[in-house]
C-alpha cells in the first residue's frame, strides 16, 4: 500500500457574544466550549508524539478565551450560576430554567440522575411554578449541576474537586459551588497556554481565520453567490467592499502573531469560502495555504468524487493531493477535505464504541492507501469542527481520540502530519490557474445569502457600512458640520463584527435554535453600535427583528362596543369586557438583553376611539427604565404612537403620520400607564376612506433596539364594520383631502 498522510484540522471557532454596548456576553458559549473542549482538544494529544495535528483557532474566539481568563469578564450565566441560591431573583430563577437545560440530555446530563430529576420537575410543573416550589437546595444542585457538565473529561476523572462533586451528585453546598468556580477559573487560563506548549514541541500547527470569521468571497462581491447558484437572490446594489476583507485577514495575521509568536501559514477561510479575489489577497498578506472541502475542488476540475461501497471515491488521485494555486502572480496550497471521513467523525462514531469507531477509521485509511495509491503517499485531509460533535459521543469523545491516535501512531503506513509538513513531504504537485466560488456547505453561499432574511441582514450591513464610508470621507476632508465627532475606528470594529458569517447561519429555513432570537439580536446591536459611534441617528429597521417566528396565537374580535376611562388601570370587570383579545402565550423574565414583557393585549372601539390595552407579564412595568413602546396602527394612514417611560412611568408620548412628521397627540392620543397600559386613539387620526381593517403591532425598545416586538410575524388585524363592533366602512367617495 502507499503512505497515507494524514491532514487532520480541527476548526475551533465561536462568534464574538460580547455585547457592544454593555461589553457583557449574551450567550456563554465560548466559556463552556473552553472548559469542555478546548482545553481538552489538544491535551489529549500529549501521550502521541507521532501524531500531528492542525488547530484552527478563530481570532474572536481566542480574544473572548483571554477575557475569560483574565478573570475580567461580564457573562450574566456565569453570575447566576455562582450566585448564593437566597439571593436568587425571579428572573434569575427564570434564567436558569432556560439556561440549565441547554446541555445535551444522552450523553452529559444523563451522568447525574439529580440533573435529570430537576428537569423532569421542570418540565411536569412548568416554569412559573417551578419558580416558586423549587427550595434552595434544588436551586443549589441545579446551579451546580448546569456547570459541572462543562467540565472536562480530565477534570471530571482525575481533579480531587471537581472529581468528588462529579461522584456525589447532589446535595451540593454554597462552599461546594465556590469551589467550582475556582477550578472554572484555572481550567480557563490554561486553554491557550496548552496550545503554546504544544506547538513548542512541534507536535501541532495553528493555522487561523479571517479575524471575525466574515464569509469573504462576499465580503468582496455578494454578487459572486450567483457563479455558484444563479437563483441564489440578488443584493441589489450588491455588496462590494473587498478592502473590508482583506482588513479582516490583516488583522487575524496580527492577532495570531501576537498571541502565539508566530504568522501562521496557515487560513481556514470562515466555512471554507472561497474565491479567486480572496486567495489572491490571502496569497499577498504571506499565506502558504488554505483549506476547504472536496466539493470546490470537484467543482473547479468539473468532476465528482462519488464513493463505492468502501467509501473509496472516484477521482481519488485528484482528491488525495494537496494542490498548488497560481492566482494574481502569487502561488498558495490548498487542500480539500474528504466530505465522507469528515462527517463520519462528525456524525457517525458516536452511535459506535470508541474502540469500534476509531478501527473502523483506521481501516478505511489504509483501504485509502491500498486502493487509491499511485506509488507516491497519498494526502488524506480530514476537517471538521473541533467542539461541536463530541457532546454527541460517550466520554465526550475523549476515549474515541486516544483510541484512533493510538492506531494512528503504531502505524509505520500512516503518518498524521500538519498541512505544513504535508506539503513538504508532498513533493511536486499540480497547479490550477483559478477555483470556483464556494463554501464547504453544498459548494455554494446559500446559506449566507440565499433567503429573504440573509438579503435584509445584508441590506442592513451595507446601509450602515455605506454610512460609515460617507462618514469617514467627511472626516478626511474635515467636513463634520455641527455632528458630535464621529469615533471610526469603533464604528469600523462594529461593522467588522457585524461581517461575521454566524449571524446569517441563523437567519433563512437552514439552522435554528433556541437562541435565534439572542443571535439576530446580537447581530443587530453590532450594527446599532457602528451608527452610534457614527454620531448619526440609528435607522428604525435596524432595531426590528430579522428572523421573525409566528406565535400561532389567534386573535379574538371584539363582541361588543367599549367604554373605557383612560388611567392605567382595570376600573371595572365591565370595563373591557367584549373587547378583542390577543395572548402571546410566553412566559415572563429577561435575559441578556433579551426581553419578553407584553403578555396580553386588548382592543376594541366606541364611537369615536380605537381602544388599546397592553398587559405586562409577571413583572409589571415599574422594571422598566429608560424604554419606550412604540405603537403602529395601519388604517388608510400610518400611525406611529411613541411612548417614553423611565422606572415605569410615563414621561411623555407622541405621533407621527406617514413618516412625515409629528401630528399634535393631545388631540389625537390619550395614553396612561399604571398596573396596565391603556391607550385610545381618535378615529380623526385615521384616513378611513374605503378602509376594511385596522393592522396593529407594538413593540418595546431600549438603545434603539427592540426588546419584545408582538406580534414576532406580521400585525394584529381587527376588521371595521358594525358587525365587528367596530368604525363602520367609510366609502371612498367621502374621502376628504
Amino acid at each position: 500500500m502507499s503512505r497515507v498522510h494524514l491532514v487532520l484540522l480541527w476548526h475551533m471557532h465561536q462568534p464574538q457574544y460580547r455585547d457592544p454596548t454593555t461589553r457583557r456576553y449574551i450567550l456563554p458559549w465560548t466559556r463552556l466550549h473552553a472548559l469542555k473542549d478546548y482545553w481538552g482538544m489538544v491535551r489529549v494529544l500529549e501521550p502521541f508524539p507521532e501524531v500531528h495535528v492542525t488547530f484552527n483557532i478563530v481570532p474572536s474566539l481566542a480574544m473572548q478565551i483571554q477575557e475569560y481568563a483574565s478573570g475580567k469578564f461580564e457573562d450574566p450565566w456565569f453570575d447566576v450560576a455562582f450566585k448564593p441560591a437566597s439571593e436568587l431573583s425571579d428572573a434569575d430563577k427564570h434564567q436558569i430554567l432556560q439556561r440549565a437545560f441547554q446541555v445535551n440530555h444522552e450523553r452529559l446530563m444523563s451522568r447525574w440522575p439529580r440533573f435529570v430529576e430537576l428537569f423532569q420537575w421542570s418540565q411536569k410543573m412548568g416554569t412559573e411554578h417551578a419558580t416558586s416550589q423549587f427550595n434552595a437546595h434544588d436551586w443549589r444542585d441545579l446551579q451546580l449541576l448546569s456547570q459541572l457538565a462543562w467540565m472536562d473529561e480530565e477534570y471530571l476523572a482525575f481533579d480531587p474537586v471537581v472529581s468528588a462533586l462529579a461522584r456525589r451528585g447532589s446535595d451540593f453546598s454554597e462552599q461546594d459551588k465556590g469551589n467550582l468556580r475556582a477550578k472554572q477559573a484555572e481550567l480557563l487560563r490554561e486553554v491557550l497556554p496548552e496550545y503554546h506548549r504544544a506547538a513548542k514541541r512541534g507536535q501541532i500547527e495553528i493555522s487561523t481565520t479571517p479575524f471575525y470569521h466574515p464569509i469573504l468571497p462576499l465580503l468582496c462581491d455578494s454578487q459572486i453567490a450567483r457563479v455558484a447558484n444563479p437563483h441564489s437572490p440578488s443584493l441589489r446594489p450588491p455588496f462590494r467592499f473587498p478592502e473590508d476583507a482583506r482588513e479582516q485577514l490583516v488583522r487575524s495575521r496580527e492577532y495570531h502573531k501576537n498571541l502565539f509568536g508566530q504568522v501562521p501559514q496557515g487560513l481556514w477561510p470562515s466555512e471554507g469560502s472561497v474565491s479567486d479575489e480572496t486567495l489572491a489577497i490571502a496569497a499577498e498578506l504571506g499565506f502558504r495555504w488554505f483549506a476547504t472541502d472536496e466539493g470546490v475542488l470537484g467543482r473547479s476540475r468539473n468532476i465528482g468524487f462519488w464513493r463505492d461501497g468502501d467509501g473509496i471515491p472516484e477521482n481519488a488521485g485528484e482528491l488525495y493531493s494537496p494542490w498548488k494555486f497560481r492566482i494574481g502572480g502569487r502561488e498558495i496550497y490548498g487542500f480539500f477535505r474528504d466530505h465522507y471521513l469528515s462527517d463520519l467523525i462528525g456524525f457517525v462514531y458516536s452511535r459506535m464504541g470508541a474502540a469500534e469507531g476509531a478501527e473502523d477509521f483506521h481501516r478505511r485509511l489504509r483501504m485509502i492507501g491500498e486502493r487509491a495509491g499511485v506509488g507516491k503517499p497519498v494526502t488524506v485531509s480530514v476537517i471538521l469542527d473541533g467542539e461541536n460533535a463530541w457532546e454527541y459521543y460517550e466520554g465526550n469523545g475523549r476515549e474515541f481520540l486516544r483510541q484512533f491516535y493510538g492506531r494512528i501512531a503504531h502505524d509505520p503506513q500512516i503518518r498524521a502530519l500538519t498541512a505544513s509538513e504535508a506539503i513538504a513531504e508532498a513533493g511536486d504537485v499540480r497547479t490550477l490557474e483559478g477555483i470556483f466560488p464556494a463554501s464547504w456547505i453544498n459548494a455554494n453561499f446559500d446559506i449566507w445569502i440565499g433567503h429573504s432574511q440573509d438579503i435584509r441582514a445584508w441590506e442592513l450591513l451595507r446601509g450602515a457600512r455605506e454610512a460609515y464610508g460617507k462618514v469617514r470621507a467627511g472626516e478626511s476632508s474635515g467636513r463634520k458640520g455641527n455632528r458630535a465627532k464621529p469615533d471610526l475606528e469603533r464604528a469600523y470594529e462594529a461593522l467588522l463584527a457585524a461581517e461575521g458569517s454566524d449571524w446569517c447561519w441563523w437567519y433563512g429555513p437552514e439552522n435554528s435554535s433556541s437562541n435565534d432570537d439572542e443571535f439576530d439580536q446580537l447581530y443587530r446591536k453590532h450594527l446599532t453600535e457602528a451608527y452610534l459611534a457614527l454620531a448619526l441617528d440609528v435607522p428604525p429597521n435596524v432595531g426590528e427583528p430579522i428572523k421573525r417566528v409566528s406565535l400561532g396565537a389567534p386573535v379574538s374580535p371584539p363582541t361588543d362596543w367599549l367604554r373605557v376611562e383612560v388611567d392605567g388601570r382595570a376600573s371595572s370587570y365591565f370595563e373591557w369586557l367584549g373587547a378583542g383579545y390577543y395572548s402571546t402565550s410566553r412566559r415572563g423574565g429577561a435575559m441578556h438583553g433579551q426581553m419578553n414583557f407584553i403578555g396580553e393585549i386588548y382592543f376594541g372601539f366606541d364611537e369615536e376611539h380605537l381602544f388599546v390595552r397592553i398587559d405586562p407579564l409577571r413583572e409589571g412595568f415599574a422594571q422598566l427604565r429608560d424604554c419606550e413602546f412604540r405603537l403602529v396602527f395601519e388604517a388608510g394612514a400610518t400611525i406611529k404612537l411613541t411612548i417614553r417611560l423611565h422606572d415605569g412611568t410615563l414621561v411623555s408620548f407622541s405621533a407621527d403620520q406617514d413618516g412625515k412628521g409629528w401630528i399634535p397627540a393631545d388631540e389625537h392620543f390619550s395614553v396612561a400607564v399604571g398596573k396596565i397600559m391603556e391607550v385610545s386613539v381618535a378615529r380623526k387620526a385615521f384616513a378611513l376612506a374605503d378602509c376594511r381593517k385596522i393592522r396593529f403591532g407594538a413593540s418595546l425598545w431600549r438603545d434603539e433596539l427592540a426588546l419584545d416586538v408582538v406580534p414576532r410575524e406580521g400585525t394584529i388585524e381587527f376588521p371595521l364594520g358594525e358587525d365587528s363592533f367596530a368604525w363602520p366602512i367609510a366609502p371612498a367617495e367621502n374621502r376628504s383631502s
